[in-house]
């Protein structure tokens, strides 16, 4: 009697996704994260800022593919996606993104271009 209370408990959630939707959203996060690595590694052709808005671009759908397939974020009103909700989601993708290219764009600004770097090296080298 037991068994048909959990069955029925499990099924009643429903809220965890079958196999398949995992499964889906398992090959969805991997397209995402292997293509970026392609256009990166690859010579693509196409411009810097081209580049990085993709780059961004992917990294913000691999956010909602994470949201709504392993975290279980979507529109039924019983599993509680509210306005509250997606406004978080909102506020967490733009900071995650945005602070992102701030970080890349203070780390290219500040780190030591390779040419004075061998400058340096040279310096080194001929002191000691």
């Amino acid at each position: 009697m037991s068994n048909d209370h959990g069955t029925h408990h499990a099924e009643g959630h429903g809220g965890h996704g079958t196999f398949g939707s995992l499964m889906t959203g398992f090959a969805m996060a991997v397209i995402l994260t292997v293509l970026p690595f392609g256009l990166v590694m690859g010579d693509t052709g196409l411009s810097r800022e081209v580049l990085i808005g993709l780059i961004m671009g992917m990294g913000g759908l691999q956010i909602i593919v994470h949201l709504v397939y392993f975290l279980h974020v979507n529109k039924n009103v019983e599993q509680g996606w509210t306005l509250v909700a997606t406004i978080f989601s909102v506020i967490i993708l733009v900071i995650v993104l945005i602070g992102s290219l701030w970080v890349m764009h203070n780390m290219n600004q500040n780190m030591m271009p390779m040419p004075d770097m061998d400058e340096m090296m040279s310096l080194q080298s001929q002191q000691g």
